[in-house]
């Protein structure tokens, strides 16, 4: 296989797999005189993926939630993007696979992230549409206004009851963002767009595992997330376990069925694992197993953070939560030490700084925990869109997304209602 082609350089090489938070919060930090950098990515972009479910719901553009790679690190000394995808990685001669030829490495930073875990359902996962990339979310838009115009033209009550339920699986932040934001395009843009539509057979259905919502957030913030989410007519089942979805239907552990032709699945992710590392550093969740300093078990130049990195000890049995803070912190903090790490000096221990956690329902709806405070409604709605808001990269964007927000605030308006390629379940984006 050919060499992938990178500037001749006497520093010493660090590449780096996937542009998510982690890897571009390392490559802020990291100092660039000493290294040549190199970024390895699938797609030119890094997305934001906490807004995934506004593009699936017609509330913004895609173009708004992501921004060029090789844009956002245009002046940064001895940096590479090359876009390709990594097959295995041959940690005994330090050289990666791809799809467009090998590279070698000095030093490798794995930052993959995380993707759908459909827990061994295969026709879940051959039917569902998960939300982990803007690929997906676009997939989902599509389908929903795909059913929805279907349903508009078909006299056929049991066919019509299948394309108007729209079920999500999974009661996280995703997941209640998702149903929130559905229901709203239910109560808000559908007797506009179709008004030949009965309201009261489209139904919207949240189904969880376990007996409340947001499991993360104090009880009392879940059980105000429930009560906005019905209030908005959402129906929510709570320990209730999906089985199999086959020919349009649900099953359930418990026998229960849910007729619907488009099932949104935000039930858990897994780590992005790539080809080439012992099974013994592979820890629960797909996830790689790395010491105090980030290093992969068992290596001596290879380092995992964000969503797919497991730091195991006292402190964080199960490792550090899989939200963006956590992937961005402990990407600043390996790239500010990584000198001193390699040289094996002694650093001060990453400690993950949890700011909290909130969600939105909805217009004026939502929740939030930030440092040890809790708020509902108002403003936590207002909370949420602040920080949201300044997080996204771009200043282009962030006029983007906050004149989409003003705009439907006012309005209950979403403009971009668009099926600009058909979704076909059994050709999904991998």
């Amino acid at each position: 296989m050919n060499t992938i082609c990178l500037p001749k350089s006497k520093l010493p090489r660090i590449v780096i797999i996937g542009s998510g938070f982690a890897g571009f919060s390392f490559i802020k930090a990291v100092n660039h005189k000493l290294f040549q950098i190199v970024l390895i990515d699938q797609n030119n972009f890094h997305q934001f993926q906490p807004l995934l479910y506004q593009v699936a719901t017609c509330g913004i553009e895609p173009d708004s939630i992501v921004f060029p790679v090789r844009k956002m690190f245009e002046k940064y000394e001895n940096f590479h993007f090359r876009l390709a995808t990594v097959t295995k990685i041959d940690s005994l001669k330090n050289i990666l696979h791809t799809d467009i030829g090998t590279i070698s490495y000095d030093y490798l930073i794995i930052a993959t992230g995380s993707c759908n875990n459909f827990f061994g359902l295969q026709n879940v996962e051959k039917y569902a549409i998960g939300m982990k990339t803007i690929q997906e979310a676009l997939d989902i838009r599509s389908f929903i206004l795909q059913n929805l115009e279907t349903a508009d033209a078909t006299c056929v009550s049991k066919v019509r009851k299948s394309l108007l339920h729209f079920v999500i699986v999974g009661g996280g932040p995703t997941g209640v963002e998702m149903a929130g934001a559905l229901a709203e395009f239910k109560n808000y843009i559908i007797p506009k767009d179709y008004p030949e539509l009965d309201l009261n057979e489209i139904k919207i259905s949240l189904i969880e595992s376990g007996d409340r919502l947001l499991k993360a957030m104090p009880e009392n913030l879940s059980k105000k997330s429930l009560k906005y989410l019905q209030d908005m007519g959402v129906e929510i089942h709570l320990n209730t376990t999906v089985a199999d979805y086959k020919d349009d239907v649900i099953t359930t552990k418990k026998g229960d069925e849910f007729i619907c032709k488009t099932l949104i699945w935000t039930a858990g992710v897994k780590g992005n694992v790539i080809d080439g590392l012992p099974d013994s550093v592979i820890g629960r969740g797909a996830r790689i197993l790395v010491d105090e300093d980030f290093k992969v078990k068992h290596t001596t130049n290879i380092f995992a953070i964000g969503d797919i990195a497991a730091q195991i000890n006292e402190r964080t049995p199960f490792g550090h939560p899989q939200v963006a803070p956590a992937a961005i912190q402990q990407g600043k903090w390996l790239g500010k030490n990584f000198q001193n790490i390699i040289k094996n000096q002694k650093v001060k221990p990453f400690e993950y700084y949890d700011k909290g956690s909130m969600s939105t329902i909805g217009r004026k709806r939502a929740v939030a925990q930030i440092n040890n405070k809790q708020y509902s409604g108002y403003i936590a709605w207002l909370l949420w869109s602040v920080v949201h808001l300044i997080s996204i990269s771009g200043f282009k964007n962030k006029i983007m997304v906050g004149l989409d927000w003003v705009s439907s605030y006012f309005t209950y308006e979403k403009s971009n209602r668009f099926i600009i390629r058909k979704f076909h379940q059994q050709n999904k984006v991998k």
